[in-house]
C-alpha cells in the first residue's frame, strides 16, 4: 500500500512482524544499506514521543551502541517533542542525521540485524522513506 503524504512521499507496508525499514541514500557511509528501527507508542503519545530503537547496528551520534536506542536528549525532535510531530517526522529526522557533518562518514558496524536487541512489544509500521 502507497501512503503519499502532502510534504514528504513514503511508503508504508503492513506485514505481520512490525519493523520499520529505512532507506539511507545521499552519498554518505549510510548509502545503499537498509536500517531497521521501532518505534514504539505508549498510552500518552502524541503528547509524549515515541521511543526509537534501530534494530539494525548503526554508528550515530544519537544512537546508544549497545541498545540501538536514539537518546531523547541527542536527538533535539525526541527532546523537543510537540504533539503535531508524527512517526514520518521522525523518520525523516533521523534521515537528515544520517546526513549530518557528524554522522556522514562515520564507520558503520557489519550489516544484519542482532537478533538479542529486539523487542517483541513494538507496535509500529514497516516503512521505506525514499
Amino acid at each position: 500500500m502507497i501512503f503519499q503524504r502532502n510534504y514528504v512521499s513514503f511508503i508504508l507496508f503492513f506485514k505481520r512482524n512490525n519493523n520499520v525499514l529505512t532507506h539511507a541514500t545521499c552519498q554518505t557511509v549510510h548509502e545503499g544499506r537498509i536500517y531497521q528501527l521501532k518505534l514504539f507508542c505508549g498510552k500518552d503519545y502524541p503528547d509524549n514521543p515515541p521511543s526509537v530503537r534501530f534494530q539494525t547496528r548503526i554508528n550515530m551520534a544519537c544512537v546508544n551502541p549497545a541498545s540501538g536506542m536514539v537518546e531523547p536528549s541527542l536527538f533535539p525532535m525526541l527532546a523537543n517533542w510537540q504533539r503535531e510531530c508524527t512517526m514520518e517526522d521522525i523518520l525523516t529526522q533521523l534521515k537528515k542525521e544520517m546526513m549530518a557533518p557528524q554522522n556522514r562518514k562515520l564507520t558503520q558496524p557489519p550489516e544484519g540485524n542482532e537478533e538479542a536487541r529486539l523487542d517483541q512489544k513494538g507496535l509500529v509500521l514497516k516503512c521505506c522513506i525514499l
